[in-house]
């Protein structure tokens, strides 16, 4: 399909209202612009608008707006689905706007809407402070933020959202507001998990916590071993100290990669720790978890926390991958859904295909579920099967296995799944995802964005 050409005068007149530049399929460097981290999307935009401060952005949505364009927001560019593109539309490219600005005395940061966690977590590092996020380093800001945000600190200190302060949005009629509890609080509720339908959140105004060195890193054990350890782990994790956080996963370590040379494409399962406990307690705390089994890898230990955020940047997750994503929440593992999660996970169809147990309990549980727009509070774990590869002649069959593990693991599930490890899946997953609070977010949708121009998303339909 040829990709949509806009009238000249119109494209230059627009050109013209930028800071930032203005790229379209005949620019220079347009292929390299629409690549995002998911190498499956291949959409091709009319125009990207790399955006150089909010009046960038400003005019970008008058523009979508008046030119009936549809309009994506691309923050890092993360986003599974590939939401950060639209096909012969308009992206409002926000990697360019990365101005952060920490306050070490109140504890807080400032970020535009272009920077990744990297970005945050080197500038708050400084100070000996951490803001909540997830597990690689190069996700945008913006879609995990939206989207609820977990990861390393979620037992210890929740949600990313939970420590979400302020934002400042430009709406669908090119209005900029902020919203906070006393502001506009309605879609300040509203952006707390319910993503992007409701403006472009341009930057936003974070809590931090004193987190500098924690005690973390991944242990491997053969896939021989993985029904003791994730029987273990089920009854673990339920009950660990908040200071204690691991993920558990399925993984076969990629060839080429700088571990031992004997494991490479070996089927394992991992736990990746994070210990934000005193660390002269931290041996102590993991001697009795040194004792399970027989681990092939233990790389646990004192690291900056930046170091563990990056850990899987390039050894498992760089850019260009094809990946395939299904989600749900889990609030128990039953000795049925532990026999499926074996069966799965000891034939993964390539060397970057896995499945991840990310708890989110701890912390997380001491936010209501209406409290936000993030509806499961109630939960034990955000689970999400991938089939991932560098080649697309592996797409079928890894997206085939992804699917089959995720319907047969469906039925013990919670229902509804984190919208940031969603693809597009339909109304229905929508709503189970929010659950109750659904309705209200449609009522907000409908206040925001009447005629859904930010419809590029985990939609939610105006009221």
């Amino acid at each position: 399909m040829a990709t949509r050409v806009l009238d000249q005068k119109v494209a230059d007149d627009f050109r013209a209202k930028l800071r930032g530049d203005l790229i379209g399929p005949d620019t220079e460097g347009y292929h390299a612009a629409r690549q995002i981290y998911n190498a499956m999307i291949d959409k091709k935009p009319a125009l990207i608008a790399r955006c150089a401060n909010v009046a960038d952005v400003i005019a970008a949505v008058n523009f979508a707006r008046e030119n009936n364009l549809d309009v994506a927001i691309r923050s890092g560019g993360h986003n599974g689905a590939g939401l950060a593109m639209v096909e012969d539309g308009l992206v409002i490219d926000l990697s360019p706007m990365k101005g952060i600005h920490v306050e070490p005395e109140a504890r807080t940061v400032r970020v535009e809407g272009g920077c990744t966690w990297g970005d945050i977590d080197h500038a708050t590092h400084a100070f000996g402070l951490a803001v909540p996020s997830g597990i690689i380093s190069t996700t945008g800001v913006g879609g995990l933020t939206l989207g609820g945000g977990h990861g390393y600190l979620s037992r210890k200190y929740g949600l990313t959202i939970d420590h979400l302060l302020e934002v400042d949005m430009v709406l669908a009629n090119g209005n900029f507001i902020t919203a906070n509890a006393n502001h506009n609080a309605d879609v300040f509720w509203a952006v707390r998990g319910g993503g992007g339908n409701f403006g472009v959140v341009i930057s936003f105004v974070f809590r931090a916590h004193p987190v500098h060195t924690v005690y973390g890193g991944p242990m491997i054990w053969p896939i021989t071993q993985a029904n003791d350890i994730l029987r273990w782990y089920r009854d673990y994790i339920i009950n660990a100290p908040d200071d204690m956080y691991g993920w558990f996963g399925f993984h076969r370590v990629p060839t080429g990669s700088p571990l031992p040379e004997e494991l490479h494409s070996q089927h394992g399962c991992v736990i990746t720790w994070c210990y934000t406990g005193p660390l002269e307690k931290a041996e102590e705390v993991f001697e009795p978890i040194r004792r399970l089994g027989t681990p092939v890898l233990d790389l646990v230990g004192p690291m900056p926390y930046p170091a563990l955020q990056s850990m899987f940047d390039q050894i498992y997750y760089p850019p260009g991958l094809h990946w395939y994503w299904k989600a749900d929440f889990v609030k128990e593992l039953s000795d049925e859904a532990l026999a499926i999660h074996l069966e799965y996970g000891s034939a993964l169809p390539t060397e970057h295909s896995t499945m991840h147990l990310y708890p989110i309990n701890g912390a997380v549980h001491g936010v209501g579920q209406n409290e936000t727009a993030f509806s499961f509070r109630d939960v034990i774990w955000s689970q999400v099967i991938v089939g991932v590869d560098p080649d697309a002649a592996n797409t079928g069959r890894m997206t085939d296995w992804a699917h089959d593990y995720w319907a047969a693991l469906h039925p013990h599930s919670a229902g509804g799944g984190y919208v940031n490890f969603m693809m597009e899946e339909g109304q229905d997953r929508i709503r189970a995802t929010y659950r109750d609070n659904y309705e209200r977010l449609a009522e907000v949708k409908a206040k925001y964005d009447p005629d859904n121009l930010f419809h590029v998303n985990q939609n939610i339909s105006p009221g």
